[in-house]
């Protein structure tokens, strides 16, 4: 669906649901689909501040009408979680995972695909937390009931394959990361095709796999295979499209080739910050990278506002204890230091430690 096709699906939702209200109670059955049409609407287009509130009343209205335990309720508390995860709020998605995740393991068994999928969507909280001690024996789970019950090559083995691959990739053990990511990759190219997003999800980890072990021709080949297909067959500002955008930079800057880096960054930043917003993790992440750009050129001065909006940014929409704070911190003060602004350093530096501390206590209790 076309941006423009989004907008008009939106204002005909935005109308149905205030004449609903006008007319109808909160818990009528076209109230319930109003509400959850428009909730739907705005998480596909990342409007997620608009999303939230009509999620949470979406559930409450499915748990008021269908009771807690209904398929439907639950579709709609996997939304919520997974609206929570794409913001990073990994806290308040949590608790829904493991709710679903006990509801179906009750109902339909260990190794129902349900309960396989609650499963993989808590393995994969834990592996985006750093907590990969918890994640590799659910995915391994998840593995291995797939592969089992459904086969080497269907769909859901072959995520389970790709994901398992992404948390030896975080867990810098690539030769086992390669192996599944390939296995991963080659199996969706024959039974789902070249073009196939998932086909470009695996191929690009693997890019992302080759680019940290500094193979840069692997990875550039890889990266334009996939940013030809996805301009071509997405457009040149899908969200997937500027991820491409972004990694193709971050593989000319392991090359040295800063100008074209540059340019390529630059471009997606543009277009992420019109389509997305400021405060999206996807802008942020590209923020990050334009800091790191700027100082493999040796441009401090250039990359320290940027490496504060990014700071600053994930204090606010993601709080002191997340990862990604912490290391922007750990980032921020490093760099302060080289620029021999030790004083300057200090908030940062007090932030970092603070929150580097207390997540060690809270994982040390979730444990």
């Amino acid at each position: 669906m076309r941006n423009d096709d989004f907008a008009e699906a939106t204002i005909l939702a935005e109308q149905a649901l205030q004449l609903a209200e006008n007319s109808l109670s909160e818990v009528h059955p076209e109230m319930r689909d109003s509400v959850s049409s428009l909730a739907a609407l705005y998480q596909i287009q990342g409007r997620y501040a608009e999303a939230e509130p009509l999620n949470l009343r979406a559930v409450g209205i499915h748990e008021r009408t269908m009771g807690p335990e209904h398929p439907s309720t639950l579709f709609w508390i996997s939304t919520l979680a997974d609206l929570y995860i794409r913001q990073r709020r990994d806290a308040d998605a949590a608790p829904l995972i493991r709710r679903m995740l006990d509801v179906w393991e009750g109902q339909l068994g260990p190794d129902h695909v349900a309960t396989l999928g609650a499963v993989n969507n808590l393995a994969a909280l834990y592996d985006s937390q750093g907590q990969y001690d918890l994640a590799e024996p659910l995915y391994l789970r998840a593995l291995d009931a797939n592969e089992r019950n459904q086969g080497p090559e269907h769909p859901d083995t072959l995520r389970s394959l790709h994901n398992l691959g992404g948390l030896y990739f975080n867990q810098w053990r690539y030769d086992e990361a390669e192996a599944l990511i390939l296995r991963a990759a080659d199996s969706r190219e024959r039974t789902l095709g070249p073009e196939h997003p998932r086909t470009l999800d695996s191929f690009e980890t693997l890019a992302n796999l080759y680019l940290r072990q500094e193979r840069y021709d692997e990875a550039e080949a890889l990266h334009l295979r996939i940013l030809d297909t996805r301009e071509r067959v997405l457009g040149p500002e899908d969200n997937l499209t500027l991820a491409s955008i972004h990694n193709l930079g971050l593989v000319y800057k392991g090359q040295g080739r800063f100008d074209e880096a540059e340019t390529l960054v630059l471009r997606a930043l543009d277009a992420l910050e019109r389509t997305l917003g400021q405060d999206h993790p996807n802008t942020l992440s590209t923020v990050y990278n334009l800091a790191g750009l700027n100082i493999a050129r040796g441009r401090y001065d250039e990359a320290e506002p940027l490496f504060r909006r990014h700071l600053e940014t994930s204090v606010r929409t993601q709080g002191t204890e997340h990862p990604d704070t912490i290391h922007s911190a750990y980032i921020l003060t490093y760099l302060l230091l080289e620029m021999e602004q030790g004083g300057r350093a200090l908030p940062s530096a007090i932030l970092m430690m603070q929150a580097a501390r207390r997540r060690e206590q809270i994982f040390a209790v979730g444990n």
